[in-house]
C-alpha cells in the first residue's frame, strides 16, 4: 500500500486556525482547485469548479466595474469643485473691465483651459475703447452670429452647450490663438428680454478636452451664473 506524505504539523495546526488565510488567497485556492481536478480525472466533469470560474469572472467584472464607477465619482467632483472656484473668482470683481479680463486670466487657469472669449451681437458697429482694449477677450459680432457658430452654419436649433473638437480654432473668436485650438465648449447667454443673445466660448489645446460624449451639465450651471452675472452689469 502506498501512503501519502504527512503535512507538516505546525503547517497543519495554523491552517486549521486561520481557515481564512487559505480562502482569501485567491492564488492558493486556484492551485488547490486544479489538485483537486488533476485528482478527479479527466474523465469526470468538476460542475463546482466551473461554478466557481464563473463566479469569480463575474466577481473581476465587477471589481473592474466598481474601480470604474469610483474614478468617475472622483473625476465629477473634481470637475465640480473646479467650476465652483471659477464661479466664486469670477464673482470676485467690482469692475466690469477687471471683471472680463479675469475671464481670460485666473479663471481660465482655474478652468484649465487655453482661451475664454466672450462673443457679444450687437446691430451697431461699436468702436468704444474699451472693446479695442479687451479684444483678448471680448469680441462683437453681428446679430445672427452666435446661433449660426453654434450650429455650425446648419439650420437647427443650437443647444445650450455645444462641445466638440475641431482641426483649428475660428479666427473671428481666437485670433492669432486659433491655429493651436482643438476643442471648445460654445456656451449660449441669454441676457434676457430685449437683448440680444451673446456666447461664452472656452477652447483647449487638447483635442480631447471637450467632445460631443461629455456630460454639459456642469458648463451649464456655469453658463447660468455668467449671464446672471452679465445681465446685471448690462443693466
Amino acid at each position: 500500500m502506498s501512503t501519502k506524505p504527512r503535512m507538516d504539523d505546525t503547517v497543519r495546526e495554523k491552517i486549521i486556525a486561520q481557515p481564512d488565510v487559505i480562502l482569501d488567497d485567491q492564488d492558493l485556492m486556484r492551485a488547490l482547485i486544479a489538485a483537486n481536478e488533476r485528482a478527479m480525472g479527466g474523465n469526470i466533469v468538476d460542475l463546482r469548479g466551473i461554478a466557481m470560474e464563473r463566479l469569480e469572472a463575474r466577481l473581476d467584472r465587477l471589481e473592474d466595474t466598481h474601480r470604474a464607477v469610483i474614478a468617475a465619482a472622483y473625476d465629477n467632483l473634481a470637475g465640480t469643485n473646479q467650476v465652483h472656484r471659477a464661479i466664486l473668482r469670477m464673482l470676485d470683481p467690482v469692475e466690469f473691465e477687471a471683471f472680463l479680463r479675469d475671464l481670460g486670466g485666473e479663471v481660465a487657469e482655474i478652468l484649465r483651459v487655453d482661451a475664454v472669449r466672450l462673443v457679444l451681437e450687437s446691430a451697431q458697429n461699436d468702436d468704444d475703447p474699451s472693446i479695442a482694449r479687451l479684444g483678448d477677450v471680448l469680441t462683437v459680432a453681428e446679430p445672427g452670429f452666435v446661433a449660426d457658430y453654434a450650429t455650425d452654419g446648419r439650420n437647427a436649433t443650437p443647444r445650450t452647450v455645444t462641445l466638440r473638437q475641431m482641426a483649428a480654432g475660428d479666427r473671428r473668436i481666437y485670433g492669432a490663438a486659433a491655429g493651436f485650438i482643438r476643442s471648445e465648449a460654445c456656451l449660449l447667454l441669454d441676457f434676457g428680454e430685449g437683448r440680444l443673445p451673446g456666447m461664452l466660448v472656452l477652447g483647449a489645446e487638447d483635442p480631447h478636452q471637450f467632445t460631443p460624449q461629455q456630460g454639459t451639465d456642469l458648463l451649464a450651471f456655469f453658463g447660468g451664473v455668467f449671464e446672471r452675472a452679465m445681465r446685471r452689469w448690462l443693466s
